[in-house]
């Protein structure tokens, strides 16, 4: 091995490190105190329900660990906005689950919130998948209920979602664990299902303090939505619990009956490991943004076998485009890659960066891929589309149009992993967040934003000193400096792949070796939903 390997392991095994790190400390929620708390309660944690929910064999893939992350300081943190949110298997049967985490604000709803459980049910209705809800929460944090109530993507949409959900038959069961209070009230009842624990759960439109105000009527929280109240005389509750064990023994015992899926049949075979060792993933992958690598090395250590066919491998080298198998899973791979290539007329071509050969061979080999029924992975490490005027009179927006067009009307399901850059138009063809991919995850060593930070920090600075001139100031070279480095500093810490999690820009930031089981475990959840729409384009950009 050689120095540069060595150096990238070192330096991407201490990003993992920070990773794990972060994650250890998010998982405890809002902390060893307050876990123990829910404990003499008699209560399990959102973490400890579905770890007793999902089949032993199972593995749980989390969505939006680190939502909301270094956010709502002032309010004292809100470790992955107060609610865990995954895909997991249940008598066998794959399924969303959402649990919220009564540690954490007594799992109020903080805008992230509104925007995770929102992300939970956009995967649950774009896959068809069944979704349970494990509620435990005291409903909107009203400090910032101007932030979470009134709109179109905010707590009122999540019952929307409900009721959208029924009418696709997609199974929805809800277990009242702990509070459940006010608008909140209606998703457990507008599940399929609703069962609650006796003592620990409690469900109403309003809780005796404001029945109280309202009203002037004095009850108590149980006698008022208690277990009892809901099963025996409300009929609003199907069935009480002594213990949050016997509950969720209970909706395994649901999932146990329901029957089978009509399948989307995407193409799987017996999964293989790479043949070639997916931990040298860390030497290959250079940890500094701008040095070049060959992205099959990459791809080779994460398909089957380490197989796979290039599609026009000698054609618009700066994307990869190729058929293989993940887990046994048929996909068409589109990819940068980031060393510099030459074209056969002999033009240098920079890594990271699509020209119009490219783009044209990516939109053509989508079209293939939605032709014969092969899910689309995205790796991403992009510059954006190439600029100047050879590439202006060469066509390069209509051939980024043509590769957006393609991408953007994709009926075969999308999954994009974050390797490297993600900037500008270049995360919009590589099937950014906004083209809805299935999954979209980030490794540590992911940057996202409109452009590079040194491009960025050297722009902002321009515009900066050219504002403060206009008003009449001359700024020193070692106050620009100065500027530059806040500027930079500033511009930094929002490219970071945490900044992005927090925001569910991604999904979550993960190791690389877990690369093949997102991919994976996406691939089957979007199996349950077949394709009804027909693959059109439109007017492609010729």
């Amino acid at each position: 091995m050689d120095i540069e390997f060595n150096k990238n392991e070192d330096q991407n095994k201490q990003l993992l490190f920070q990773l794990h790190k972060k994650l250890e400390t998010i998982k405890l929620g809002g902390g060893k105190a307050r876990i123990a708390k829910e404990h003499e309660k008699g209560k399990l944690t959102a973490r400890e329900r579905i770890q007793y929910l999902i089949d032993s064999q199972s593995d749980f893939l989390e969505i939006g660990t680190l939502t909301a992350d270094g956010m709502y300081q002032e309010e004292g943190g809100c470790p992955s906005a107060g609610v865990v949110t995954g895909i997991g298997h249940v008598s066998g049967k794959m399924c969303m689950i959402v649990a919220n985490d009564a540690t954490v604000k007594a799992g109020a709803w903080f805008p992230m919130t509104a925007k995770k459980n929102l992300r939970a049910q956009e995967i649950a209705m774009e896959n068809r998948l069944p979704i349970i809800y494990l509620v435990d929460s005291a409903g909107v944090f009203l400090p910032m209920q101007n932030e979470i109530f009134p709109d179109k993507e905010h707590f009122g949409r999540q019952f929307r979602n409900n009721a959208k959900m029924s009418s696709m038959g997609i199974i929805q069961v809800a277990a009242i664990m702990g509070s459940c209070v006010a608008g909140g009230a209606y998703l457990p009842i507008m599940s399929d299902e609703a069962m609650i624990v006796d003592k620990t759960g409690s469900i109403f439109l309003a809780g005796s303090y404001l029945v109280k105000a309202a009203i002037g009527e004095n009850v108590d929280n149980e006698t008022l939505g208690g277990a009892t109240t809901h099963c025996e005389i409300s009929g609003v509750t199907d069935n009480k619990y002594e213990t949050d064990q016997e509950c969720l023994d209970a909706i395994r015992n649901i999932f146990d009956k329901i029957g089978s899926f009509e399948k989307a049949g995407f193409d799987r075979a017996e999964p293989k490991k790479p043949l070639k060792n997916e931990e040298e993933l860390y030497g290959i992958f250079p940890s500094d943004r701008v040095k070049p690598y060959d992205m099959l090395d990459v791809i080779s250590r994460l398909v089957d076998n380490s197989e796979y066919e290039e599609y026009k491998k000698d054609y618009g080298k700066t994307l990869i485009c190729a058929t293989a198998r993940i887990d046994g899973w048929a996909v068409g791979i589109i990819a940068n890659q980031r060393k510099i290539v030459k074209t056969k007329k002999g033009e240098m071509q920079m890594g990271g960066v699509i020209y119009s050969d490219s783009a044209d061979k990516a939109a053509r080999f989508i079209m293939n891929c939605n032709q014969r029924k092969i899910p689309l992975v995205f790796l991403q490490d992009v510059s954006g589309f190439m600029v100047g005027s050879k590439a202006e009179h060469g066509g390069i927006i209509k051939d980024g149009a043509k590769m957006v067009n393609a991408m953007a009307n994709s009926v075969v399901p999308k999954f994009t992993i974050i390797l490297g850059n993600s900037y500008g138009a270049g995360n919009y063809a590589m099937c950014g967040k906004a083209y809805d991919p299935r999954l979209i995850f980030s490794w540590p060593t992911a940057q996202m934003a409109v452009m590079s930070g040194a491009s960025a920090a050297k722009t902002l600075l321009q515009i900066k000193v050219s504002s403060l001139k206009k008003s009449g100031k001359e700024i020193s070279p070692e106050e620009e400096n100065k500027l530059l480095q806040e500027i930079t500093d500033k511009y930094n810490e929002e490219l970071s792949p945490y900044y992005a999690a927090a925001r569910l820009w991604v999904d979550g930031v993960i190791d690389p070796l877990e690369t093949r089981k997102v991919i994976s475990t996406g691939i089957e959840a979007a199996n349950h939903s077949p394709i009804t729409e027909k693959f059109n384009v439109g007017i492609i950009q010729t």
